[in-house]
């Protein structure tokens, strides 16, 4: 019998001009009768910290008050084998030369959102996909990704991918986790070193991961998969 999973998706420095060198596409998932379990618990550790069910986790957020609380999260994610991550780095948008392949940022950017995913789905399995709003368009370009999906596993009676929509971070524990992982791997590829707290994180991230995260991992890897994209210098 196959198994649910849903997968919750964001991203960080994925506009064109935004003056950001290095780009991140990232997806936590985890089985779909556990999402009440992995929310409940997260909301559990707002508490404890003092921070009410209802504060939304987000990297911009990290800083020295409240390092105890995300390494809490952090050290959850890791403890925890039905949550799991995988991040796709674009290394510099600056050799980015969309004309050269007849296409839009925008459509570059789906097609990324496509190798993002690619690698989780296998077709024994079920799958429900969240992405975090980007903005008004978003709805029609998803119905997009979702049939490129489907034909790309010959799921041509959508039994594999049961559902790809938008999401806002505040409705979704899961989709927050994914923000804080993200914006961890966003600034260290970015090559930031302004603050001690995200420093730490990033560092009980490489610890508990054995991974640099700067370099692409194995693709099968299942906790913390990265893949570091390179543009085509050709």
């Amino acid at each position: 019998m196959s198994q649910t999973y849903n997968i919750y998706c964001d991203e960080s420095c994925h506009l064109e001009n935004d003056k950001q060198k290095s780009m991140v596409l990232g997806a936590v998932w985890c089985p779909i009768e556990k999402i009440k379990e992995v929310s409940k618990r997260v909301r559990e550790f707002k508490e404890k910290h003092g921070l009410g069910k209802k504060f939304e986790i987000k990297w911009t957020k990290v800083g020295s008050k409240k390092i105890d609380f995300y390494l809490d999260i952090i050290d959850y994610f890791f403890d925890n084998d039905d949550l799991h991550f995988r991040c796709l780095v674009i290394e510099d948008k600056n050799k980015l030369k969309h004309g050269d392949f007849g296409q839009t940022h925008d459509e570059w950017y789906y097609k990324m959102y496509f190798d993002l995913l690619k690698i989780i789905l296998e077709p024994t399995e079920k799958y429900n996909i969240y992405i975090d709003i980007k903005d008004t368009r978003s709805a029609d370009k998803l119905k997009k990704m979702k049939e490129i999906l489907c034909n790309n596993m010959y799921d041509f009676k959508r039994e594999i991918i049961n559902n790809v929509q938008n999401i806002r971070s505040h409705e979704s524990e899961l989709i927050q986790l994914a923000d804080l992982l993200i914006g961890a791997i966003s600034y260290l590829n970015r090559n930031i070193a302004t603050n001690k707290a995200k420093e730490t994180l990033i560092k009980r991230i490489q610890e508990r991961s054995g991974y640099s995260l700067h370099k692409s991992t194995l693709v099968g890897e299942q906790k913390v998969n990265v893949f570091i994209w390179k543009a085509s210098e050709l």
